[in-house]
């Protein structure tokens, strides 16, 4: 047998096995903790002096905090609402965290925003996937890190599945 067919054979062996290999177990209950760099598109009218109410879309990238395992290199999407008065303000909305296997956890958002970042509570409002029946909270606090809407968050999700 050439050693190239060999290869070929090893391959195919390769992904059989990784391809009936089972999705990441999640304990039933901890912590995952991770932090998002975001892009942030925020769109704002100011209503009144120093008072803007708008809206905010933000897509980024999750990484979870060992470097592996949960919400790691997912996708991360959120939208809200905003009110700022003097430079701070109420904002709320929803997101949308994943891995990148398409299993998604879901929130929604609640938090206050100030001259130098935000911060607030996530909470769970379900799942897919290995995260589906999921509940629970955690906080996330933000602080911009450029002048073209970057954003670093960091979060963490105390959670149970059923």
């Amino acid at each position: 047998m050439s050693k190239f067919l060999a290869a070929v054979i090893a391959g195919a062996s390769m992904v059989a096995v990784s391809a009936g290999a089972p999705a990441q177990q999640l304990p039933k209950s901890g912590s995952i903790n991770f932090h998002t760099g975001w892009k942030d598109t925020a769109d704002a009218n100011e209503v009144a002096p120093n008072r803007y109410q708008g809206q905010d879309r933000v897509v980024g990238t999750t990484f979870n905090d060992k470097g592996s395992g949960p919400l790691h290199l997912g996708p991360a999407n959120c939208s809200g609402a905003f009110v700022v008065t003097d430079g701070s303000g109420p904002n709320k909305g929803y997101c949308a965290f994943g891995d990148p296997d398409g299993d998604r956890i879901f929130t929604d958002f609640t938090g206050n925003i100030t001259p130098t970042g935000a911060e607030g509570t996530n909470v769970i409002s379900g799942g897919t996937g290995k995260y589906a029946g999921i509940t629970g909270s955690g906080p996330w606090k933000c602080k911009g890190s450029g002048k073209n809407g970057e954003l670093q968050c960091t979060q963490r999700f105390d959670y149970k599945l059923p």
